[in-house]
């Protein structure tokens, strides 16, 4: 992306060099057919430059997709988790604004924020009951791994490794790995974390049936401004509509 900033720069001023030589220059058309010429040329590079990376974030997106999948098929309960927490999270993503940057990084993160667990043994992940003291300390672990794993791929996937880490934070604090509180956890984490929560309320797991919808909406309402931050709250019932 920062060549294609860079072809933009130079376009700039080309265009303005247009504009100045046919205003009252008897001359002007010797001015301004090169720079037709040359505006042609860079409007090609910065499509190729465009194309390349289009095609370059759905290779990433594929092999997030891919990823996600993988983690999934070590776990019994979550089926197409990731997907579904997908979604949801760019449905609040855009309800609430977010620059393509960010809502590109919430998109993967959504993705692969569990991609941590594939170092967690699978009778811990699957356990037909909550976990104990020792078993919870090892499943918390998760989310620093998988910051350690996707920032040894690099790129785009790279880039959401500090999102992954903090998508089990909460707004009072109380989270993990880093005790984040309210605004210094990414925006990103923050509207995975809610839309990871709703979807494993309503789904059904080892120890408890699936929670109906007007439940867990209820439930994201009682924590919104402790586990949760309370706009994203508001943006995913709003999406949710209940």
């Amino acid at each position: 992306m920062r060549e294609t900033v860079l072809v933009d720069a130079a376009l700039s001023p080309i265009g303005v060099g247009i504009a100045i030589a046919t205003i009252g220059h008897p001359w002007g058309t010797l001015v301004v057919l090169p720079l037709i010429g040359l505006l042609f040329v860079f409007s090609q590079e910065r499509q190729r430059r465009l194309d390349h990376a289009l095609e370059l974030s759905n290779a990433y997106r594929g092999t997030a997709m891919l990823l996600g999948e993988m983690i999934e098929a070590d776990d019994a309960y979550t089926g197409s988790h990731s997907r579904d927490v997908v979604e949801l999270v760019l449905a609040v993503a855009d309800r609430m604004g977010l620059d393509p940057r960010t809502r590109r990084q919430a998109e993967f993160a959504a993705l692969l924020h569990d991609v941590g667990k594939v170092k967690i043994p699978p009778e811990i992940i699957n356990k037909p009951g909550p976990l104990d003291a020792d078993e919870w300390a090892l499943m918390s672990t998760h989310t620093v791994m998988g910051e350690e794993m996707l920032g040894q791929v690099g790129g785009l996937l790279g880039d959401i490794g500090h999102v992954v880490r903090s998508s089990h934070e909460r707004w009072d604090g109380n989270g993990y790995p880093d005790g984040l509180l309210s605004e210094q956890i990414p925006v990103a984490a923050r509207i995975v974390s809610a839309c990871d929560a709703w979807s494993a309320m309503t789904t059904d797991r080892s120890y408890r049936a699936a929670m109906s919808d007007a439940d867990a909406a209820e439930e994201l309402r009682a924590c919104s401004g402790t586990q949760f931050d309370p706009r994203v709250v508001d943006a995913l019932v709003a999406v949710l509509g209940v």
